[in-house]
């Protein structure tokens, strides 16, 4: 890894197109306080607006990806909770959504690597990631109702992307664990591995190596197609591949697969 920098709880490493993002707070299993939230929130509008950027990878330091809210830290210094559920002018997104939705918003896939606990908080930072890779023995859970509260960190959102309703509300109700074989049937996680972060290192290489104008358009265009009716999804379907059409990437992804050769793609054109 090359060009990291900590910024609060967060590390953030580049390895070439590559951003790796790690809680790191491993003494504390990556409970989220104000600091972690802030650090999240500033780590995903800053890799955001990088151009050179093809995709995330999120991860968690120590034993676990990350178990949730620092209950301790927010109930030391209650006035912290106005900061966590303030948003700017102009924003609908709290800072407590942001530092999950705030992963949905990047242009470049981002991919969740899980192990130990994800809990609570941090199984919905991990649902705002695009792809989910998970170890077999890795224990999530919509954790807030045991601490008589909703998920409120975009949760309504994300999961409603990824799981029934009815398995939405079952694991919501109830605040069970699952593993990981079960967290892959219910869809929660995309696949299971032994060592995820490899995985994910691995499939976000794999992933920029294509074009990156293709890959941001077809985050765009699932995005929304998912939501809106199908002559909509068609039309902005047709708008996306016209913008592709002739763009420097687009016939750059062409000559290299006529010419077997690797790509030399340049920064995102949007």
């Amino acid at each position: 890894m090359m060009g990291a920098r900590t910024a609060g709880r967060v590390r953030i490493e580049r390895q070439g197109a590559i951003a790796l993002v790690t809680l790191a707070r491993p003494y504390k299993r990556n409970a989220l306080d104000l600091a972690a939230f802030e650090a999240l929130d500033a780590a995903a509008r800053s890799l955001g607006a990088d151009r050179d950027l093809r995709a995330i990878v999120l991860a968690g330091e120590g034993k676990s990806f990350c178990t949730g809210l620092d209950l301790a830290a927010f109930h030391s210094a209650p006035e912290t909770i106005a900061r966590l559920m303030s948003a700017a002018a102009g924003e609908a997104a709290n800072l407590a959504q942001r530092a999950a939705w705030g992963w949905r918003r990047c242009p470049v896939p981002v991919i969740a690597a899980l192990h130990g606990e994800v809990f609570g908080g941090g199984l919905q930072i991990a649902l705002g990631a695009d792809l989910r890779i998970a170890r077999p023995d890795a224990q999530l859970s919509v954790m807030e109702v045991r601490w008589g509260l909703i998920p409120d960190m975009a949760g309504s959102q994300t999961l409603r992307g990824i799981v029934r309703r009815d398995v939405a509300l079952e694991l919501t109700w109830t605040g069970r664990i699952v593993g990981g074989e079960e967290a892959l049937a219910l869809g929660l996680v995309t696949r299971l591995s032994d060592d995820p972060l490899t995985a994910a290192v691995t499939l976000a290489d794999e992933v920029a190596m294509r074009s990156p104008d293709a890959v941001r358009a077809a985050k765009r265009l699932f995005a929304r197609a998912w939501e809106i009716p199908a002559d909509e999804a068609l039309g902005l379907e047709a708008a996306l591949q016209a913008d592709l059409l002739g763009q420097r990437n687009q016939l750059e992804a062409v000559r290299a697969g006529l010419a077997r050769d690797v790509p030399r793609f340049g920064p995102a054109h949007d």
